[in-house]
């Protein structure tokens, strides 16, 4: 398939720069697949469009504060993002502007002021701006970043060092539900639930279960290739016990909608349920659904408005069939969604 054949034309106001003023009552479309017909609403009636048995399956990730600043020697400022520890203090990041930096160069990490914090050494420069970085620190890199790390928005969300806005960015760019610390990015379609909607729901008979996926750097990065098939998607670590496995099969085996909350948790119930039975299992998943895939677990879907030329719209592209999904984007450009990771949603039934 064509990656040109993915794109669309956005309007630049309207990729959201925060997020509604209350995260249920951003707007909802509903897309139901069979007729492609359209529905506009706000995402705290998505009872409305749920069943009794229906099964909501939540990434329970947790963000990590990854994105800080640094200082060379030089005096050029340079901007990284922590990827993971492979040793004690040896970190794996991605680091803008690594093109001027040299192997075996001290630069300085700032804290979340602006002050010196600890000085780091340029271990080896790696392909696609990765490098690693040895941290003079003893502290675990989760204590690290709490002090130097800010919320790793996409790069589309303009942000600087305001510790105002970082501090409501800490809080919004992170599920209520969260727990499992570890990724790099959110699993936005989640950010729209509150306590109060999850009770709801659940007084209303639809179901809870959990996997966890550590959605990483990877989930940034656009498709350069000619044709998705010259891709090579990241590989993400996930997770699912045997208490939400059970739920999730049960669901399925009476006749309830499994129904994923955002593209993580798709490619999770995808991967491990390749056969139509979930089991408990912890693993990686390299999986990249495209036009084509027949899914086996998921029958409904909550998504926010993706990227062009993204592996995340090729995958709603594959549920919903590309036409009827840009046909949904041209309506919600037409009535002015918000798009992308703090943007509004869509269900997809």
């Amino acid at each position: 398939m064509k990656t040109e054949e993915l794109d669309y034309y956005l309007p630049q106001e309207l990729v959201a720069q925060q997020p509604a003023k209350n995260r249920s009552q951003s707007r909802l479309l509903v897309l139901e697949r069979q007729n492609g017909s359209l529905t506009d609403t706000r995402f705290d009636k998505i009872g409305e469009f749920l069943r009794k048995g229906d099964c909501l399956v939540l990434n329970d990730t947790k963000v990590l504060a990854a994105r800080f600043f640094a200082k060379r020697q030089t005096g050029g400022s340079l901007e990284g993002l922590f990827l993971n520890q492979q040793d004690k203090g040896l970190w794996e990041i991605m680091l803008k502007g690594l093109g001027k930096v040299k192997t075996g160069e001290y630069i300085r990490l700032k804290d979340i002021k602006g002050d010196d914090f600890c000085r780091a050494e340029v271990i080896e420069k790696k392909a696609e701006g990765k490098c690693l970085m040895k941290i003079e620190t003893e502290e675990p890199a989760q204590k690290t970043l709490e002090k130097i790390g800010f919320p790793p928005l996409p790069p589309y969300i303009r942000r600087d060092t305001d510790l105002r806005q970082a501090a409501r960015d800490r809080q919004r760019y992170q599920t209520v539900y969260a727990r499992n610390l570890g990724a790099v990015a959110a699993p936005t379609a989640g950010l729209h639930f509150t306590k109060k909607l999850m009770a709801t729901l659940k007084t209303r008979g639809v179901e809870f279960a959990y996997v966890t996926l550590a959605v990483g750097e990877g989930t940034f990065k656009p498709v350069t290739a000619e044709t998705l098939e010259e891709h090579q998607i990241h590989e993400e670590q996930f997770s699912i016990n045997k208490k939400n496995a059970e739920l999730i099969n049960r669901v399925k085996k009476t006749g309830g909608r499994i129904i994923a909350v955002g593209t993580t948790s798709v490619r999770v119930l995808e991967t491990a349920g390749a056969q139509g039975q979930l089991p408990a299992i912890t693993g990686s998943t390299r999986l990249f659904i495209k036009p084509g895939y027949k899914f086996r677990m998921v029958d409904g879907m909550v998504t926010n408005f993706h990227l062009p030329k993204s592996t995340l719209l090729a995958l709603v592209g594959a549920f919903a069939g590309l036409d009827t999904v840009f046909a949904a984007y041209r309506h919600a450009i037409e009535k002015h969604y918000r798009f992308y990771s703090y943007g509004d949603a869509m269900l997809i039934i």
